[in-house]
């Protein structure tokens, strides 16, 4: 069964107390053993927004959920055509101060391994090992038919060579910033005419990129290699998540429940600071430079 997409929370009191003091972090980590479960928050320094934060995407943009994305023809036209501008976007976003931390910590040997949210690419992209991409990745499209999977690089030169016109005639409409989900916000005047292609493999196979939809469920596979993440780490640490969707939150409950302790840094409320150790309200960038100025020699 599929399950029903959170796409907010409001703190509902007994949040934990928000603290700049970084020492309980540095303390952990130092210790070595750390598990990461990254969220949005870690890349917005590299221009791509979050969904929940201060100017979060969810402000402006509902992101389409699964059931949409299948469920309809004209849904599917509008993704990939909103995409189709989003993904040029993507790709030139590079990692940030932040990500580079996270694998500076993993190559001292600190941190055994990451989670991430995120499916932009760029904590790979800044070298760290072992990643665990939660929510898939846009750099792969799969066929919901066949299962055969390509790259986005070789659906977007499809897609190109089937709309000649269409980035020239939408750039008027291209947004300021891409959404976290890949995609920018266009009129449907802008996605009209645009041509969404076929699985190459099968024929006529429905292509999707290779990500969790709001509504999809984690593959369950997936989701035992992050729980075997965490009940080894001697500490989970949350980067930059609100914690909003219960695909991340379930990680740091299951640490609760086996006295793990959990750290969060993150500007804003969570929906796991209940189980928190301590959180941390301070830019995220900021606080990774100076923890990795403290512990990595």
């Amino acid at each position: 069964m599929r399950t029903r997409p959170t796409l907010t929370w409001e703190p509902t009191g007994g949040s934990l107390p928000a603290s700049t003091d970084l020492t309980p972090v540095v303390d952990a980590v130092r210790a070595g053993g750390v598990a990461v479960l990254s969220g949005a928050g870690l890349s917005t320094e590299s221009g791509i927004p979050d969904y929940r934060g201060e100017h979060g995407s969810l402000r402006r943009h509902t992101p389409m959920t699964y059931q949409e994305f299948v469920g309809a023809e004209q849904a599917r036209q509008r993704y990939w055509a909103r995409s189709q501008l989003g993904w040029r976007a993507m790709t030139m976003a590079h990692p940030n101060a932040g990500h580079r931390a996270v694998t500076a910590l993993a190559e001292a040997g600190l941190v055994t391994g990451v989670i991430t949210q995120n499916v932009d690419g760029l904590q790979q992209a800044a070298g760290a090992p072992d990643v665990i991409e939660l929510h898939g990745s846009l750099s792969r499209v799969v066929c919901l038919d066949c299962g055969n999977g390509i790259t986005r690089a070789e659906l977007d030169r499809r897609l190109r060579e089937i709309n000649p016109d269409f980035e020239a005639a939408a750039e008027r409409y291209r947004a300021a910033r891409v959404n976290p989900d890949g995609d920018v916000e266009l009129p449907d005047e802008a996605v009209r005419e645009f041509r969404v292609v076929d699985c190459s493999a099968c024929g006529n196979g429905m292509l999707k990129p290779d990500v969790v939809f709001f509504g999809e469920n984690v593959p369950p596979e997936r989701v035992a290699a992050c729980r075997r993440l965490v009940e080894e780490a001697e500490a989970l640490l949350v980067l930059g998540s609100s914690l909003t969707v219960m695909s991340g939150l379930r990680f740091v409950r299951q640490a609760a429940q086996s006295d793990t302790p959990v750290l969060i840094v993150n500007q804003g409320a969570t929906r796991g600071d209940r189980w928190a150790a301590q959180r941390v309200d301070l830019p995220l960038g900021d606080a990774l430079r100076a923890l990795v100025a403290q512990v990595c020699p």
